[in-house]
């Protein structure tokens, strides 16, 4: 990222304040050389700070991807048997790039997707970036801006939040050999480190407690799972006044280990096929 053209970053960030700016030929330029950097991988809406496991958010990015829906007009999107109509094209040159998409599996332009990543009939949006020998499993959806690792199994129907709408300050990020279980829901920003395994049925936002039950006292977190955890779904009450409930929270319950490890290996049979 740090190769990004200043001068590029400073047009976006103006035309994003400057309705005239952006409608001019400068601005969309701009917003254009932009975007073919996210398809190509060159930009991130997010990239990790070497070294100090933190990631660095770049803002300015997110607002060129808003603009490229301002400036862009919806047209037809030709995909015998399918047809769509949107403002964004489909990603093109899959062969090339080493990605296997099965159908109906759509992945959009603008979207990074490294080598050995296979996406069934899912949906990959504008502004994610996943890392190498990644599996998206059927139904399961990538939301705008995410940033998901290398070697990550997202299971069918899990939901990864985006941060266009709802507008979010920053996107979902799910770190290296992350294991995201059946129809788990990672939404408004959360992270989840390197090597965790989230049971299925999981839901975490920025507000859910994170409850780590390992030791003699709860431990309450929010908005960042620890690497190498085991999580499943749980409850806790609370007082409202209408009376006590239980409400949704999320509960550390160990740290990944060999038995977890066999349960969650991926399968390298469906990540090795011929690149030509």
């Amino acid at each position: 990222m740090s190769d990004a053209p200043a001068e590029l970053r400073g047009i976006v960030e103006r035309a994003y304040a400057d309705p005239a700016l952006a409608e001019s030929e400068v601005g969309r330029r701009a917003v254009i050389e932009t975007i073919d950097l996210l398809d190509r991988g060159a930009v991130r809406v997010a990239e990790p700070v070497a070294d100090s496991g933190e990631w660095r958010v770049h803002a300015w990015v997110r607002m060129a991807i808003l603009l490229y829906f301002r400036q862009t007009p919806a047209q037809t999107i030709s995909a015998p048997p399918f047809e769509y109509r949107d403002k964004v094209p489909l990603k093109r040159d899959l062969e090339r790039q080493g990605v296997r998409v099965v159908p109906p599996g759509t992945v959009r332009y603008g979207a990074f997707l490294e080598s050995g990543v296979v996406v069934m009939p899912a949906y990959v949006n504008v502004g994610a970036y996943v890392g190498a020998g990644t599996m998206i499993d059927t139904w399961a959806t990538i939301g705008s801006c995410a940033q998901i690792g290398r070697n990550v199994h997202v299971s069918g129907g899990v939901g990864i939040g985006g941060v266009l709408e709802p507008i979010q300050n920053d996107p979902v990020i799910i770190e290296d050999d992350v294991f995201l279980g059946s129809r788990c829901v990672v939404v408004e920003g959360v992270r989840v480190g390197r090597g965790a395994v989230l049971g299925a049925g999981t839901v975490l936002t920025a507000s859910t407690p994170i409850v780590d039950v390992r030791g003699a006292s709860p431990v309450v977190s929010r908005g960042l799972v620890p690497p190498d955890v085991v999580v499943i779904p749980g409850s806790q009450p609370r007082a409202f006044p209408a009376g006590e409930f239980h409400v949704p929270c999320a509960l550390v319950i160990g740290v990944r280990a060999a038995s977890t490890d066999r349960k969650t290996r991926l399968n390298p049979n469906l990540r090795e096929f011929p690149l030509e």
